[in-house]
């Protein structure tokens, strides 16, 4: 096999040259960080389970007209990915209360909010990813203001999408985080929503019994986050019915 040229690494995924031009391939690892890469471990399975839900999931947002960076997936580990400018923005929609909102205002973990809520995270491990505002963002020149109203729009969109797909199998979907990019068709410059959408970035209680099943298992040590996300998996359809994860996971091609 070629050697490929690694473009960037990340905490969870790296990024290789793609095979054509504006094209890149995203690989997922098994590792799992929690407060800014304080905490670290190797989950085995992780990376394969992330790939899979986040495949299901860009290609369900691109057959209802959401733009992001998905193509194909290459195999349990990797994409192919549009390669995009990605704009130095963690965009968090919450639903429901909970993690630093709860801790910041007070707010009990759990409490429905009256409507969702976006928040901006500036992407820079050094400074902790501090939370900013619109202003900040036109000021500093991260994004222009029809940027932001378009990334709304899209992580609007993106919540109602995801929120109908968790409840339909029985989880609530508390909060989550997306990134968007730049690409452009030819003069014409579009934003779409890019990096991952798995338990990693998203917030995912049972719906009857309110049991985590995201990245909070791994923060918090309530148990085996392979299980976790395996039951989301299961879940939405990619693992057959009876799919445990105990022997590594067992995904539907």
């Amino acid at each position: 096999m070629a050697r490929r040229r690694m473009v960037y690494e990340g905490k969870a995924k790296i990024l290789y040259e793609g095979p054509e031009p504006g094209t890149l391939i995203q690989y997922f690892k098994d590792d799992a960080t929690a407060f800014n890469a304080q905490k670290h471990d190797v989950i085995d399975g992780k990376g394969v389970l992330n790939n899979r839900i986040s495949e299901h999931i860009m290609t369900a947002l691109t057959s209802i007209g959401v733009p992001n960076h998905f193509i194909r997936r290459i195999n349990m580990r990797e994409q192919l990915i549009r390669a995009c400018e990605i704009i130095p923005l963690e965009v968090v929609v919450r639903n429901v209360a909970a993690g630093s909102l709860s801790k910041r205002l007070g707010i009990e973990e759990g409490t429905p909010l009256p409507r969702p809520i976006i928040e901006f995270y500036y992407k820079d491990d050094a400074l902790g990813d501090p939370m900013v505002t619109e202003e900040h963002i036109v000021a500093f020149n991260w994004a222009s203001q029809q940027d932001i109203d378009d990334i709304i729009s899209l992580a609007l969109r993106v919540n109602d999408f995801l929120s109908g797909l968790f409840t339909g199998v029985g989880i609530r979907l508390v909060d989550f985080k997306i990134e968007c990019g730049r690409i452009w068709d030819g003069d014409y410059q579009r934003i779409i929503v890019a990096d991952e959408i798995s338990p990693d970035s998203c917030r995912l209680w049972d719906i009857k019994t309110g049991q985590k099943l995201d990245k909070d298992v791994f923060r918090r040590d309530l148990g085996s986050l392979a299980d976790a996300y395996t039951e989301v998996a299961r879940r939405l359809g990619i693992l057959p019915e009876g799919g445990n994860g105990k022997r590594g996971p067992k995904l539907v091609h």
